[in-house]
């Protein structure tokens, strides 16, 4: 038996990576829960919701009638043509065919594989091109962007605007590296979005900008579209003409219809760029993944296109826009906390930093959101996710998903109600 010396090293690109803190917590809160400790989680982005059945049978009829070989990396065409479809008459983006869709293993997946053909090699100072990222945003923009070799140029928002970025504020922050604009409405983490105006509004920025920044184009998370309960619907900015060619949106079937286990996102763009990129994403993930699950695509298009299955989506984003209510309502009643509106999605985003300086009954010292969150998950046994992840003015506020039932909010409300209660 042989031996040898010496440490064997993972990448410099994964010892760097950090883990997502959102994903960290909710494990931790599974793993105390399965211990018998009774936990109560908000810390998953997960509807509580079952799959409508109309969506599952199509996939069940697919598996039996022997759909369960390779096709196309991207997708069968019947299933592209038809988010194709969807994207023209919904959200009004204009010039999509099938060859202008791409279908990845979830919303992540597909943002990472645009993000891959978008920026190059990490270059140093004013040779790294650059992703505009308003802030506070979902946790896993900054290390897409960063795995690309892209840096990350943050535009903070402030509660004050429900976390909404200004014109000015975008204009001030294009440059001729920026190569990447995300925007996220409805949001994650805030629950608050863009009206139709602050969009057009935005993309008129952008469009004068591109004078300056050639090759800047804008991806648009719209992943929470049909989770939308506040003053303004859903307005897809890659509907506006003078920037459309410019715009990737991204979307997909975990959120709305309450998929999140069946991974399935998809990423369109119209123009010639656009079936560019589509092309290039297909042939990154040909190394990949290739297609998805193919008895899926059944599934797909079932879901976006059966009646039953729109009234069951309105029936979900009813039942959150009550919990919204509900939300809001009980952390009304809490001292030292106050909270933007919730609009969309299934969030609330608290500003918690009325609360730092003082300490729990068993002697641990609240100092930021991180502490808070392990003392509540250790003494109230109550899973939040703090905030400082998300960038920007973040690490003032945790993250609360109220995509669970209300009585679990009440509970969970409950104790959180007195955990602050007993602090001195």
């Amino acid at each position: 038996m042989t031996t040898t010396s010496g440490s064997i090293d993972l990448s410099k690109r994964v010892s760097s990576l950090k883990p997502s803190i959102t994903v960290g917590l909710n494990n931790r809160a599974k793993a105390m829960k399965a211990s018998g400790v009774d936990v109560l989680g908000f810390a998953a982005g997960e509807p509580d919701f079952d799959t409508p059945q109309p969506i599952k049978d199509a996939a069940i009829k697919a598996l039996r009638e022997g759909q369960t070989k390779y096709v196309p990396t991207l997708g069968d065409m019947a299933t592209r043509e038809c988010i194709a479809k969807k994207l023209t008459e919904e959200n009004g983006i204009p010039g999509l065919t099938g060859e202008h869709i791409a279908i990845g293993v979830g919303g992540k997946h597909v943002l990472y594989n645009a993000a891959q053909c978008l920026f190059d090699e990490p270059g140093v100072g004013e040779d790294a091109w650059e992703m505009i990222l308003p802030t506070p945003a979902w946790v896993s923009y900054r290390p897409i962007c960063e795995l690309a070799g892209g840096a990350v140029r943050e535009v903070n928002a402030t509660a004050e605007t429900d976390f909404r970025i200004s014109p000015k504020q975008l204009q001030d922050a294009i440059n001729p590296r920026s190569r990447v604009l995300v925007l996220n409405s409805p949001s994650n983490p805030c629950g608050t979005m863009y009206s139709e105006q602050d969009l057009r509004d935005l993309a008129a920025v952008i469009a004068e900008g591109i004078e300056r920044a050639p090759q800047l184009v804008v991806i648009t998370d719209e992943i929470y579209e049909k989770i939308v309960y506040g003053d303004h619907a859903h307005f897809s900015i890659g509907s506006v003409p003078e920037i459309a060619e410019r715009v990737i949106t991204v979307n997909g079937m975990s959120k709305a219809f309450a998929m999140t286990g069946w991974r399935i996102g998809y990423a369109a763009m119209p123009g010639e760029f656009g079936k560019k990129l589509i092309k290039g994403m297909g042939t990154l993930q040909g190394q990949m993944t290739t297609n998805i699950t193919s008895f899926n695509y059944a599934a797909i298009r079932e879901a976006l296109t059966n009646k039953d299955v729109a009234a069951e989506v309105v029936r979900m984003r009813d039942a959150f826009a009550q919990r919204a209510d509900l939300i809001m309502g009980r952390l009304s009643e809490i001292d030292g906390v106050t909270c933007a509106k919730p609009t969309g999605a299934f969030y609330v985003f608290p500003d918690v930093s009325g609360l730092f300086g003082k300490t729990t009954p068993k002697g641990a010292k609240i100092v930021d959101a991180p502490s808070l969150s392990e003392a509540l998950l250790d003494e109230a046994h109550v899973a939040f996710v703090p905030g400082d992840d998300f960038g920007g003015i973040s690490g003032n506020h945790v993250r609360i998903s109220f995509a669970c039932s209300e009585d679990q909010i009440n509970k969970g409300m409950d104790r959180f109600h007195a955990f602050v209660g007993s602090l001195s």
